[in-house]
């Protein structure tokens, strides 16, 4: 939704808000002086035979109506406002977290971009439909209650106007400062509370060899005991707001009735005008009694605000050119080319982990990185997927798709895990890549097929399967360039060398880089690079004498033990 539709939401919403007030205080107001003009009428000989009783019959009905209608209009936009200017919001937070390293900042902190993406985006709803929603309604019944007040005499109305505005608003303000600390401090320890619960959840197997299991939860007891308290601080404030809210109606009844009082007295209104202005300020208080909930909340926004607007100042002030890697255009490289490494290097800590890296692969070029544990070949894959930032030199690279040594799954059915990489996926599709990464017998045994939901983690796939289902999902991306780290570990030695076959067979024009210590996996590429301590030492080409003896340094088949389903190795 463009910015223009946006706002014309967020006016039409409170617009509606201050029409639904506006009608029940006519509504009510007109009810009270129909009863009694109706009255009065009644007691005059003659009087009810002139006295007009559609009209203002009429005008209940289409208040009544029109309040209604309203309520459900500021209902409807008010919700359909909110609720785009947080999917948006949502959105601006997913790229502003799309930074190199990204997915490593998720794995190590998962709960604390969690709650900023749940709870801190939900808190920030309260700005609109608790704060400025009910402000600007009551804002309308304050205006409402000082031009009626103001037609009898126009200081009573400018009083009557200025008392609303400064007690109702007041009590909002005074609350809100309040309420902050324990509002943000509830916030805290139900954040605190979470992270604790699914420590204990992931890790109970540990907690419990430590004995550590009655530790963990006597400390999330006593954290909820904070919360419970600092919850206990913020009703006894909605509680206080709430009687001062009664109190602040009570006199501006009470005030209302003498002024209403003396100028009847005076003569210069009737009794049913009276009324009516009594039933005007009796329902003034209402719309700022509804600005309390919002109060009460303003640390929790001010909480949500704060924490937000760090990412989404990165955001902002990133330029807007694409990373390499998945987020990148289909090819950002002029020429031949498909990828380029300029002298790039990798620090981390001050120490350098990779680099100098200068190479350079041609489109539809196979690759293969080899080299002993530690050599930074997953530190070469990162760089050019986009993961890590060089810290000198030049990357440029196609969009990438990348299968690392960690295969993520989800709890969701086979066919959605497979259809990340490819949500316009045939059915059709799904079974030839099934098919091509040799998981089409495990799948055909299950009694719903594609249709079949894995656990959290892809619970219920051995490891061996949960690889090959990665590899059938890689298959499934557009990508122009695939990035494969080990991609064929953990399976048996025949499967294996199919597997690299078929993939071999479907990444017909596409870009290879794979980082292998595997012979099966490089005796696909089209050259071989052997990379230690950080840097490219050497490279050799297909059909040279070098890129034989480099075959030969890697790990042949026979000495796998790892079968189809069986627990993969993961090396560096």
């Amino acid at each position: 939704m463009h910015a223009g539709a946006s706002r014309r939401l967020w006016i039409g919403g409170a617009l509606a808000a201050v029409a639904t007030v506006l009608m029940g205080m006519a509504l009510l107001g007109l009810s009270g002086w129909f009863i009694t003009a109706t009255a009065i009428a009644g007691l005059v000989p003659g009087a009810m035979l002139v006295f007009d009783v559609f009209m203002p019959s009429a005008g209940i009905r289409l208040l009544a109506l029109g309040r209604t209608g309203s309520r459900y209009a500021e209902r409807l936009i008010t919700h359909e406002a909110t609720l785009a200017a947080l999917a948006a919001l949502r959105e601006r937070l997913f790229r502003a977290w799309s930074t190199p390293q990204a997915a490593r900042h998720l794995l190590s902190r998962p709960a604390r971009l969690l709650q900023r993406l749940t709870a801190d985006v939900d808190a920030l709803d309260n700005v609109y439909l608790r704060l400025l929603v009910p402000a600007s309604a009551a804002l309308g019944s304050a205006m409402v209650v000082m031009l009626a007040f103001g037609a009898m005499r126009w200081w009573l109305g400018l009083v009557a106007g200025i008392w609303l505005i400064a007690a109702g608003w007041g009590i909002a303000l005074w609350l809100g400062v309040g309420s902050r600390r324990a509002a943000v401090r509830s916030a805290l320890s139900v954040e605190t509370m979470r992270a604790r619960v699914v420590d204990l959840v992931a890790g109970k197997t540990d907690l419990l060899m430590a004995q550590r299991v009655p530790a963990q939860c006597a400390s999330i007891l006593a954290i909820e005991e904070r919360a419970a308290h600092a919850d206990a601080r913020l009703y006894r404030a909605e509680a206080r707001a709430a009687a001062a809210y009664g109190v602040v109606n009570a006199v501006t009844l009470a005030a209302s009735l003498m002024a209403m009082a003396w100028l009847v007295e005076q003569g210069r209104i009737g009794a049913a005008v009276a009324a009516l202005g009594l039933l005007f300020a009796l329902s003034a208080m209402e719309p700022f009694a509804a600005l309390s909930r919002g109060a009460s909340q303003a640390g929790r926004i001010w909480l949500a605000a704060r924490r937000l607007g760090a990412d989404l100042a990165r955001y902002e002030a990133r330029p807007a050119q694409p990373l390499s890697g998945e987020a990148a255009r289909p090819c950002a490289i002029a020429g031949d080319l498909a990828v380029t490494l300029r002298d790039a290097g990798v620090r981390h800590d001050g120490a350098w982990m990779a680099g100098p890296l200068s190479l350079t692969i041609a489109r539809g070029e196979r690759v293969a990185v080899i080299g002993a544990s530690g050599a930074g070949k997953t530190t070469l894959l990162s760089l050019v997927a986009g993961e890590v930032r060089a810290s000198s030199g030049e990357v440029h690279a196609c969009r990438c798709s990348w299968m690392t040594q960690r295969t993520e799954l989800f709890q969701d059915s086979l066919r959605d895990n497979l259809r990340l990489a490819n949500p316009q996926a045939s059915d059709e599709q799904l079974q030839a890549v099934i098919e091509s990464s040799g998981l089409a017998a495990d799948i055909g045994k299950l009694p719903e097929g594609l249709d079949t939901r894995l656990g959290e983690g892809g619970l219920g796939m051995s490891a061996g399967q949960s690889r090959r289902l990665a590899l059938a999902r890689l298959m499934l991306s557009p990508a122009p360039c695939w990035l494969l780290d080990e991609v064929s570990e953990g399976l048996d030695a025949a499967i294996a060398r199919d597997v690299m076959e078929r993939l071999a067979r479907a990444a017909r024009g596409r870009t290879l880089l794979l980082v292998t210590h595997w012979r099966r996996e490089a005796v696909i590429a089209d050259r071989i690079v052997r990379m230690e301590h950080g840097r490219i030492t050497g490279q050799a080409v297909r059909g040279t004498e070098e890129f034989t003896k480099a075959l030969a340094t890697l790990r042949a088949d026979a000495h796998t033990g790892a079968g189809a389903g069986g627990r993969s190795t993961v090396s560096s």
